[in-house]
């Protein structure tokens, strides 16, 4: 790649990655002494409530952030008109919801949702204030600041929600470490960034990016629907501790996949979106990243599914064993999804929004059918309808690139198949060690090590060039702490 870009993305995908790991191994270290103190019940009343802060601040960014990466030359009235529209959202938001939570409390039987519901919504004004500094970051693919914000706010609130929850604050401890995260970001983001707005706003604008927005912000409110759709459910007709099962399962899911995404799909938009005139080298950039994703992810989340009940137990103790099967089902309704959201990337890169669009009208479109055929047939029986929907929606994607970019589907399927050949290797190993050995502490720690082992055996003998790459990297980073 010429013109800095391989310079540029090689940094990205490094702090990407710095980012998601850092921040996940603080989450899922904050997470675990969170799910030790706290009940199922405190992380269901949450629950039925996010569902309204995740679509709104879906509805506060509108999509804009990914116009202004995609427009070529950014002026201060695109920054400042953005900005201006993320507050005029983010405060009608505000005040709707203000009404409306002591409805929601009626709805799902809990009376305590209407004051955490307007406490936690002040994350969405805290939000909107720094979304347009966040996305200047993201245009010039400095990563790298980006992580530091996402590093210290994920600190920061999580020590906050231990502290409460250690004092017995029970639900508390989860919305206020929902709101100082945002609290934190929009701090930070402005100590690092040093933009300050300017009393300028253009219609024009607006209008200009709307008709690409318009379409990413249907697929985003979209995808926080349905996110939330089984919380929905169990949240007005089953135990609210169901809900609390649910939602762990669930976060321990994204923590993964949300992981995955960042690191290794994140920054492609930016990418994409500087090669996308260049048909040849869009195509051969595109088989290369899929290929390496799907090398990592099939066999991590064939893993997990397998692993799912000891690493559950022993981390989180026996009182979350209910939330197995739901993360079994999730992760295996996810295991497509980080190649999914590259094609999506892909796609949108080129100004194909409007097809991306089309894409998860469809996947919801399946997921729906399912609710509707399996509903009666309990939660779980739901979840495997969305886990086939989210397998075929891959499938779906794929067609669509074909048709909008002359990406062979042949060549993409080539790209994957042996990487999941992979991961189901090695997940039926991690499951014939669970017969032999019951202790959970046990059984654990020999799965993950013996997977890893046969894992990089098989990097060092077919990849061998990425293994080398891979090895060098880690002895000069060994030997730079070292020297400092």
């Amino acid at each position: 790649m010429g013109d800095n870009l391989k310079e540029k993305t090689l940094g990205a995908f490094k702090w990407s990655a710095v980012d998601r790991f850092g921040q996940q191994t603080v989450q899922f270290i904050i997470g675990i002494l969170l799910a030790r103190l706290l009940s199922p019940d405190d992380y269901g009343l949450l629950g039925m409530i996010m569902i309204f802060a995740a679509l709104s601040f879906v509805l506060v960014e509108s999509g804009f952030g990914q116009a202004i990466i995609r427009k070529s030359q950014v002026t201060e009235l695109d920054y400042n008109t953005v900005f201006y529209t993320n507050i005029f959202i983010s405060v009608l938001l505000y005040v709707c919801m203000f009404f409306l939570f002591p409805y929601i409390a009626i709805f799902f039987g809990q009376p305590q949702l209407t004051v955490t519901g307007r406490v936690l919504f002040l994350a969405v004004l805290f939000n909107a204030l720094y979304l347009v500094p966040y996305t200047m970051l993201g245009k010039i693919m400095d990563f790298k600041t980006i992580a530091k914000v996402n590093l210290l706010s994920t600190t920061l609130s999580g020590l906050t929600g231990i502290i409460l929850a250690f004092t017995g604050f029970g639900v508390w401890a989860l919305v206020l470490q929902q709101v100082t995260y945002h609290f934190f970001r929009m701090i930070l983001f402005y100590f690092f960034v040093k933009w300050k707005p300017k009393l300028i706003y253009s219609f024009r604008i607006i209008k200009e990016f709307f008709g690409f927005s318009v379409n990413l912000l249907g697929t985003s409110a979209l995808n926080v629907v349905f996110n939330y759709l089984y919380i929905i459910i169990l949240g007005k007709f089953y135990p609210k501790s169901e809900v609390g099962f649910y939602s762990q399962a669930n976060k321990l899911n994204d923590t993964f996949i949300f992981s995955f995404h960042a690191i290794l799909v994140g920054s492609t938009y930016s990418l994409f979106s500087n090669i996308h005139n260049d048909e040849e080298r869009f195509r051969r950039i595109f088989r290369d990243i899929s290929a390496k994703t799907s090398l990592i992810t099939f066999p991590a989340m064939l893993m997990l599914i397998v692993i799912a009940e000891p690493f559950i137990v022993t981390l989180l103790s026996a009182k979350w064993l209910t939330a197995v099967v739901y993360f079994q089902l999730l992760a295996l309704a996810s295991l497509f999804s980080p190649i999914y959201t590259l094609n999506i990337n892909a796609l949108n890169s080129r100004g194909k929004s409007r097809a991306t669009f089309q894409i998860e009208i469809i996947k919801k479109s399946f997921i729906v059918l399912s609710v509707l055929a399996c509903f009666k047939y309990g939660v779980l029986t739901m979840l495997i309808g969305n886990a086939i929907a989210g397998i075929l929606s891959y499938f779906i994607s794929v067609l669509y690139l074909k048709k909008h970019t002359n990406h062979y589907i042949k060549h993409q399927i080539a790209d994957i198949f042996p990487n999941i050949v992979l991961g189901l290797l090695l997940a039926l190993t991690a499951y014939l060690l669970s017969f032999i050995i019951t202790n959970n502490y046990l059984l654990l720690t020999i799965q993950i090590t013996t997977v890893l082992a046969l894992y990089i055996m098989y990097i060092y003998k077919v990849h061998n060039d990425m293994f080398m790459k891979s090895k060098n990297y880690v002895v000069q980073r060994f030997s730079n702490f070292k020297k400092s």
